[in-house]
């Protein structure tokens, strides 16, 4: 793929777009998505994985409850991925995301992934370049079996935000009422650490490839929404999916 470099891509939607007409476009395609799911749940035949990643403040959470949460909750399930347990640390590092892997006729939602463990652990130096590159080979072996042996569809998301937005809204936490249980004070020594992890980033686009990223411009939640349901119904809508027959 062509090489991605974050800080040239654009963090918001393209001037000449409206907003008002972009979210009634979002309206219809949330109707169409309602109707692709139930299709996909009643055939089973193929899964859904969405792999959400971001830095802190990206609109993760957002994204899923807006754009996701529409969805029939008996076809969907999410997933967040913080520290290893102690069990789950005593085991290889996709242990515990393989348990997760969605069925045929699943949304499967991962709210950070599998790449945590070559992103968070790279910049704060547990995990050394020779390992991560190890990892990076299982990670794709990993989703390789996945689309060749189950019918799983991988969707990866980038959420991208511009650092200044992302100061922006971590002070947000600190003052709406409704934001401050997301308030960690770690979070902005994270956030000192931008470039390192926009490197290990575009390192991973270009060795995870297959399927290949989609990087969302997430300053505006409104085309954020937008772009992300819109490339799920596409996806959706080329799996030829029918409804079954009456049972014999």
């Amino acid at each position: 793929m062509a090489e991605i470099k974050l800080s040239a891509l654009s963090t918001r939607a393209p001037k000449e777009l409206v907003k008002s007409e972009v979210k009634e476009k979002t309206k219809g395609l949330l109707e169409e998505l309602d109707e692709l799911q139930n299709l996909l749940y009643a055939e089973s035949k193929h899964s859904i994985l969405i792999v959400i990643q971001g830095m802190d403040a990206s609109g993760k959470d957002g994204l899923i409850r807006d754009v996701l949460g529409n969805m029939n909750p008996q076809g969907v399930t999410v997933t967040s991925f913080k520290a290893p347990t102690s069990l789950e640390a005593a085991h290889d590092f996709l242990w515990r995301i393989h348990q997760h892997a969605p069925g045929k006729g699943m949304i499967q939602v991962f709210n950070r992934s599998h790449y945590e463990d070559i992103l968070v652990t790279r910049v704060n130096k547990w995990c050394d370049d020779a390992t991560a590159k190890k990892r990076m080979k299982a990670i794709n072996d990993f989703e390789a079996l996945l689309m060749e042996h189950n019918n799983t569809h991988i969707m990866k998301l980038y959420l991208h935000i511009s650092p200044e937005e992302q100061n922006i809204r971590l002070k947000e936490r600190m003052q709406d009422p409704a934001k401050m249980w997301k308030y960690n004070e770690k979070d902005f020594e994270v956030a000192k650490q931008w470039d390192e992890y926009m490197e290990m980033y575009e390192d991973c686009f270009r060795n995870c490839d297959n399927p290949p990223w989609t990087i969302v411009p997430a300053e505006q939640n409104w085309y954020k929404e937008y772009l992300v349901v819109q490339k799920l119904v596409d996806l959706l809508r080329g799996l030829d999916m029918k409804y079954p027959g009456l049972k014999k």
